[in-house]
């Protein structure tokens, strides 16, 4: 087409692909959703948030299902320390802050990621619309998809202990995190990640004492053991907006709400173990980004607490593993990535009609294309000489 070989469409396209482009858009995307949501008094998970740093200063329960925030927190007591300075302020300013510090925290993962500068742009161009999603619910999402990713970049860069405290910081944060571990093989110093874990997990267990005492927060780390059990017995339901995973799908499609996670976690740790068979594509930058994405995705798709807002960190994975295909990319790659894109972002946007969008939520059809994504992964990291994929790592 000859508009597209218009020197103002180069011009156009090459300033869509700089990082302060994509930085201010995500500023104004955090702005606009907080401000929608606090013009339209919906913000009760900010508050839910913002009352985990309170009620850890009050010394009251973290985890009880307190009815003027209509729901109840699932976050770790470590999670009272980073929500902290938020909390200090006035609601509207808060919210603001808080949502811009997610966004900057995911670029900061984008941006550390061993890709050419256009291709981290592309990435977070692709995830624009999952995180704006996950913005309009205040999610702290956004920031693991970050604190993942930046675990990753760091300990291929051998920086062990900046890894360990990401992935420390995410998993006491929320248990997602701690798939940031496996990494692990990819460390050149494995004494030395270890004992930073060890460390960074032992600093920050105990740091929010320093709001409250001992004797709560390690009651505190025993009640958000037994609230997350509760919550996972609860999210096997065939209409929540919750169980957005491939066994939430088998339980909704065969309406069987008694389905066991347990043979889909078992076959899943299976296939997500097998790439580790192939020693010898570890040094292969191509192949730790695959599994990089093929992380992003598990953590998701195997979860029952998926619901809309988490899939920022699932399509995350999915722009990982679509930049760095080869070119030309096959008819193949390219129509999983745009069923991705329409089923998996665009589904809870007025695109679709509003029964269409039931019914896309009712039988949790928002995983299927991450499914089938997580899955092309597994074969291409079990079939192919990542070697031939260099010019993916420049």
């Amino acid at each position: 087409m000859a508009i597209l070989q218009h020197p103002k469409f180069h011009k156009a396209f090459n300033f869509l692909l700089k990082k302060e482009c994509i930085i201010g858009i995500y500023l104004i995307l955090a702005i606009a959703a907080s401000f929608k949501q606090y013009h339209n008094h919906s913000y009760n998970n900010y508050l839910i948030f913002k009352y985990v740093y309170w009620h850890t200063v009050d010394l009251q329960n973290l985890f009880n299902n307190y009815p003027e925030y209509g729901d109840s927190n699932h976050y770790g007591p470590a999670f009272s320390i980073f929500i902290a300075p938020f909390a200090l302020l006035p609601d509207g300013l808060g919210m603001f802050l808080w949502n811009i510090s997610n966004v900057s925290i995911l670029l900061w993962g984008i941006y550390s990621l061993p890709i050419a500068r256009k291709k981290q742009t592309i990435v977070a161009w692709i995830c624009a619309h999952e995180t704006l999603t996950a913005l309009f619910s205040f999610q702290f999402n956004i920031a693991l998809t970050g604190l993942i990713i930046l675990s990753f970049s760091y300990l291929i860069k051998r920086k062990e202990i900046q890894s360990a405290f990401f992935i420390g910081i995410g998993t006491l944060i929320k248990l997602y995190g701690i798939v940031g571990l496996a990494f692990f093989f990819f460390s050149k110093n494995k004494a030395k990640f270890i004992i930073a874990g060890l460390v960074a997990f032992s600093i920050l267990f105990v740091l929010p004492m320093a709001l409250s005492s001992p004797a709560f927060i390690l009651q505190s780390y025993a009640d958000w053991f037994n609230s997350l059990v509760h919550k996972n017995a609860t999210n096997a339901s065939l209409t929540s907006f919750q169980d957005i995973s491939i066994m939430g799908m088998a339980r909704r499609i065969s309406g069987n709400v008694e389905l066991s996670n347990t043979p889909f976690l078992l076959g899943g740790l299976v296939l997500f173990g097998l790439p580790y068979l192939r020693i010898n594509q570890y040094k292969h930058i191509a192949f730790q980004l695959m599994l990089l994405a093929s992380t992003l995705i598990f953590t998701v798709i195997f979860s029952s607490g998926s619901e809309s807002p988490t899939y920022i960190i699932a399509f995350a994975g999915v722009a990982i593993w679509f930049i760095i295909q080869q070119k030309p990319k096959s008819k193949w790659i390219i129509s999983l990535f745009v069923f991705a894109f329409i089923l998996t972002s665009l589904s809870p946007t007025d695109i679709f009609p509003r029964s269409v969008k039931e019914f896309i939520r009712l039988y949790s059809l928002k995983a299927l294309p991450c499914v089938i994504i997580w899955l092309t992964i597994v074969f291409q990291m079990l079939k192919e000489d990542f070697e031939s994929y260099l010019i993916a790592d420049k």
